[in-house]
C-alpha cells in the first residue's frame, strides 16, 4: 500500500472516530420515546392487518 493510500486511510479512519466520540456525547432518549415508537409500531400493525384483512375479503370476491 502506498503511503498515500495509508495516509488518506488513516484520515477515513480518525474522521470515523471523531464522529463515533460526537455520538456517544450526545443525549440519548429516554424510555418515554421508546414506549412511544412501541406503541405507535403496535397501532401501525393494527393499521396493515385490517387493510390486509379487506384485501382478502376483495380477492375472495374476485375469485368468485
Amino acid at each position: 500500500m502506498s503511503e498515500t493510500r495509508i495516509h488518506g486511510a488513516l484520515e477515513r479512519i480518525e474522521n470515523a472516530l471523531s464522529r463515533i466520540e460526537t455520538q456517544a456525547t450526545l443525549p440519548r432518549a429516554g424510555a418515554g420515546a421508546d414506549s412511544e415508537l412501541a406503541a405507535r409500531h403496535e397501532a401501525l400493525k393494527s393499521r396493515v392487518a385490517a387493510n390486509l384483512g379487506e384485501l382478502d375479503k376483495l380477492i375472495g370476491r374476485l375469485e368468485q
